[in-house]
């Protein structure tokens, strides 16, 4: 049963050893920035920065069409009457006129350069965003297969305990070892088996945390 015991350190440390050799070659960029530009595509953020921008650009246009707001027609209708004084002719019928408004015409190019601000701001503001979803992204994307490694150490090293339990077991009905020894497998069997299960529920966990930028699950993206 020693064997055993002395078995399980250095089948751990073997696998984690492993999983720091290889975890680097289980990463893939292409796959991460396909997971990026969906992330950019489908999260409800960004869509709404999308939305403010279009809004902004709208503003602008509008400040701009709003040009012809400082220029007003009116006209008068004046019947065939004669004035004392006056030109019959000249007052007669429609008169039209155009009033310019300049306390307008100078605050126009304030107010269509404040719509322009407010357009970059809204920009300013989506490019921060989406620097700080992308580096979530490559966060949760790295804290998923570091997760999925640490399952496959956790489940490899199940096996082994497993196989060293069969021993014990067969050695035990043998006569051959102690029911102490045979307890002792168990145990170790049995907090292998938990820590599998905790792992496993990490690896869930980061999946799904994940997915939630995505607005995908995994599974649907090749």
């Amino acid at each position: 049963m020693k064997y055993i015991i002395l078995l399980l350190p250095l089948l751990l440390s073997f696998g984690t050893t492993k999983a720091q050799e290889s975890l680097a070659q289980e990463i893939s960029y292409e796959y991460l920035d396909k997971l990026v530009e969906i992330a950019r595509k489908n999260y409800p953020q960004v869509k709404m920065y999308d939305s403010r921008i279009e809004i902004g650009n709208l503003g602008v246009k509008k400040a701009r069409l709003s040009y012809f707001d400082i220029i007003s027609l009116s006209y008068l209708y004046n019947p065939n009457q004669t004035t004392s004084g006056i030109n019959p002719n000249f007052l007669q019928g429609y008169q039209f006129g155009f009033f310019v408004n300049i306390g307008s015409i100078l605050q126009k190019p304030t107010v269509v350069k404040q719509a322009r601000a407010e357009v970059k701001v809204n920009e300013y503001e989506k490019q921060t965003f989406e620097l700080n979803l992308i580096a979530d992204v490559k966060k949760r994307y790295f804290t998923y297969i570091q997760h999925l490694a640490i399952l496959r150490i956790k489940s490899e090293a199940l096996l082994d305990i497993e196989s060293a339990l069969k021993d014990a077991r067969y050695k035990f009905e043998k006569g051959e070892t102690t029911i102490q020894n045979y307890n002792t497998a168990l145990l170790m069997y049995s907090t292998q088996q938990q820590t599998k299960i905790a792992s496993e529920a990490d690896a869930y966990i980061a999946k799904s945390s994940l997915e939630e930028l995505l607005g995908l699950k995994l599974e649907d993206i090749k």
